[in-house]
């Protein structure tokens, strides 16, 4: 339909304030959205509605219609309930970049326009598909009234008799329908997580065949904003593709009980549309957790930067209201920290570890729209560090630790994880014990670290290791006066510190890299890209101004306390 027949129909309650010589542009489509940069989630041709949620002040306006000129929407259409009027700034960006302005009424829903565009656009295309899709739509971009993915789910079995699930890249179950029927259980999520993972990192495309006994199984990824890749096969646009090893870890999957592989064309542009709109309701989700990520980030900092345990303490009054909603004390906490390796480049770590992380810490047994509103995850260089609340109770009688156990927290993402990570990733992560103040987070901190260091030295693409598994010296270092830590810190390593300013010789990384690798010159030669004969020579000269010998055990546990408390 062209932009001028919107114009025609007075119902929609449209009004033109600018772009009169584009009205023959065609609409291929519609979009609600308040999002500042909504890109993603365009293909061109659309009517964009907002309700201009997005705008702080004038500056904001000029970088909007940039990005939608850029992707090439038909025209935008901006509410009044808002802010009454639409805002001169933006009427002045739109005619600056020739994108046509329509004022909606502010007694007309963003509803009634989808409603007529779809409707006129799609026609009685495929058996009225169109309109179950328009249904779909409306139930996602409505909010968190329109009930969700759950509600959609249930639409694809109502209106095309197909049963659905939404899964995490670890097997979580987010959404499912609520019709009558058996579910799915958690070693099925697991096994189609698994293999929609092993598909991905294969280069298969998607949707995905699995047959799980008498049951075949058609599993479509979600990428972040709904990037499928139908959508990419049918868009012509030139876009940079995410290495697969970040987006196999991150994307969720829909799982339809059901053969793709004789659909129609309409059935599998209709199933992609489905995901491109819970593709929306994921990013929601990541946005939610932008609150609880940034007051661990802080907290971290606090921790790591050495601030006064009454400042901590009065960050993490303000974090506990938010992590557990009417909590009565004050919690214990617990720290997680996790890391992703590759074995050669890799896409960056610390975020996708957050997000591995906020994933795992998830309550397989949670129930309630958002499950992870207890966990608070930061990441910085290639970690990930989760600030986890525990309430204050009592332990049992028998004497057992309440929280969070290494191993718990991976058996059920275990397999999927390693699908995706196989090949040249791993997922370490080491868990501390439960500290009740401010002061014994630092301590949990160097806790958890060092339980992921034991975690790393062993086989496997995923482990873990909790603060049970570690020596009684990694307990004490926290507690250690800081004049006792600076004296014993400066004898060790002022001489190499010096040297390395002086000379730009790297001792210091020499040296913890050596310790890392148990003494083993060649694994420590490979992480430093070195000759051995270089290495040599740079521990020979750590050993020449300490006058210390690095072969010798007690020299080295020094060297690593050193470390550990500088």
């Amino acid at each position: 339909m062209r932009l001028r027949a919107l114009l025609d129909t007075d119902a929609l309650g449209l009004r033109l304030l600018g772009g009169e010589d584009e009205l023959d542009r065609t609409v291929r489509g519609v979009m609600t959205t308040d999002l500042r940069d909504p890109s993603r989630y365009l293909s061109g041709g659309e009517l964009v509605l907002t309700g201009l949620a997005w705008r702080r002040d004038a500056a904001d306006s000029e970088p909007f219609v940039r990005i939608l000129v850029q992707a090439g929407v038909a025209a935008l259409a901006a509410g009044e309930a808002e802010l009454g009027a639409v805002p001169e700034d933006l009427a002045v960006a739109c005619a600056r970049h020739r994108l046509p302005l329509f004022a909606v009424h502010e007694s007309v829903a963003f509803a009634t326009i989808t409603e007529h565009v779809v409707r006129q656009v799609s026609g009685e295309r495929a058996g009225d598909l169109a309109a179950v899709v328009d249904r779909h739509r409306r139930m996602m971009t409505s909010g968190p009234a329109g009930g969700g993915p759950d509600v959609v789910l249930d639409l694809l079995g109502s209106d095309l008799d197909l049963r659905a699930w939404v899964l995490s890249p670890t097997g979580r179950l987010i959404a499912g329908p609520k019709m009558a029927g058996p579910g799915l259980p958690p070693e099925a999520c697991a096994k189609l997580a698994a293999e929609h993972l092993a598909a991905v990192r294969t280069g298969r495309r998607g949707p995905h065949r699995v047959i799980m006994g008498q049951t075949t199984y058609s599993l479509f990824p979600i990428g972040s904003g709904g990037r499928a890749p139908q959508a990419a096969r049918t868009s012509q646009a030139a876009q940079t593709p995410r290495d697969v090893r970040e987006s196999v870890l991150s994307d969720w999957l829909l799982a339809v009980e059901a053969d793709a592989g004789d659909w129609a064309d309409e059935r599998l542009d209709l199933l992609q549309g489905v995901t491109q709109l819970i593709a929306v309701e994921r990013d929601r989700r990541d946005a939610a957790r932008t609150v609880r990520r940034r007051l661990a980030q802080e907290v971290l900092e606090l921790v790591q930067t050495g601030a006064a345990p009454a400042e901590i303490a009065a960050r993490l009054r303000v974090a506990a209201p938010v992590l557990l909603p009417g909590l009565g004390a004050a919690p214990h906490w617990q720290v997680v920290v996790a890391r992703v390796e590759w074995d050669e480049g890799g896409p960056e770590a610390g975020p996708l570890a957050q997000s591995l992380l906020e994933e795992i810490l998830v309550d397989p047994l949670a129930t309630g729209p958002e499950p992870s509103d207890r966990i608070a995850v930061a990441h910085t260089g290639d970690e990930a560090i989760a600030l986890v609340p525990l309430p204050a109770v009592s332990s049992e009688h028998d004497g057992s630790e309440t929280g969070l156990l290494a191993d718990a927290l991976l058996a059920t993402v275990r397999e999927p994880l390693s699908s995706g990570l196989d090949g040249d990733g791993r997922l370490t992560l080491g868990v501390s014990a439960a500290v009740h103040s401010a002061e014994g987070l630092r301590g949990a901190l160097e806790e958890a670290r060092h339980a992921r260091r034991v975690a790393a030295a062993r086989p496997g693409r995923v482990c873990a290791a909790g603060h049970q598994e570690l020596a009684s010296h990694v307990l004490l270092l926290p507690f250690v006066p800081d004049d006792v830590r600076k004296a014993f810190t400066a004898r060790l390593l002022d001489p190499l510190r010096d040297y390395d300013r002086r000379h730009r010789a790297e001792l210091i990384p020499t040296l913890e890299a050596f310790l890392d690798c148990d003494g083993s010159w060649t694994r420590c030669a490979s992480r430093l890209h070195l000759h051995v004969n270089t290495l040599r020579y740079r521990v020979g000269r750590i050993e020449q101004l300490t006058s210390r010998d690095l072969s010798r055990l007690e020299d080295k546990l020094d060297f690593f306390l050193a470390l550990r408390m500088s």
